[in-house]
């Protein structure tokens, strides 16, 4: 089993990529547990709704049986998050994070353009995240690669290192 988190910024193609890799595998992925969250609470949340939301992509994941899962997110979401908003993380997010669930992570960068949606909040610091999220996974010894570029890019990259896994 090859298990893939897709991560990145708000608005950095994610959701897209994760589209596109399904469709090619044939599967269907685990979306991003967040969005559905959100989407009952009109938006609404605190601090303790991301633990919440931490432990419901965590569910979501472990009931996916694919061979491979593909993850639109990761913890490292729920960690940037918690800490560029409230100052501090949750033992239950820093201990996801630290887990080595995922056989690869792909960042996303976020040079395509912000498309506005009613869940986002942050179209004017997606480069500064970003850094954020290269930080945790280079901290946390996570095996990443950054896409960037269009999506056609984006993908041929992410199959290529996705094939590469397959063939180990």
């Amino acid at each position: 089993m090859i298990k893939i988190a897709i991560t990145g910024p708000e608005s950095s193609g994610k959701t897209t990529l994760c589209e596109s890799l399904s469709d090619y595998f044939k599967i269907s992925y685990i979306p991003e547990y967040a969005r559905t969250y959100l989407t009952q609470t009109n938006g609404k949340y605190n601090q303790s709704d991301l633990d919440k939301i931490c432990q419901g992509q965590l569910e979501n994941f472990q009931a996916c049986t694919h061979s491979i899962r593909i993850c639109d997110s990761d913890f490292s979401t729920l960690e940037i998050w918690s800490y560029y908003k409230y100052g501090n993380v949750s033992e239950l997010i820093n201990n996801s994070v630290k887990q080595d669930i995922f056989d690869l992570h792909i960042l996303c960068s976020p040079d395509i353009p912000w498309e506005a949606d009613t869940l986002r909040e942050n179209p004017d610091n997606r480069d500064e995240l970003f850094e954020l999220y290269k930080q945790s996974l280079l901290l946390y010894n996570k095996h990443f690669i950054i896409v960037s570029g269009n999506h056609k890019k984006r993908l041929s990259k992410s199959l290529k290192s996705i094939v590469g896994l397959q063939e180990k």
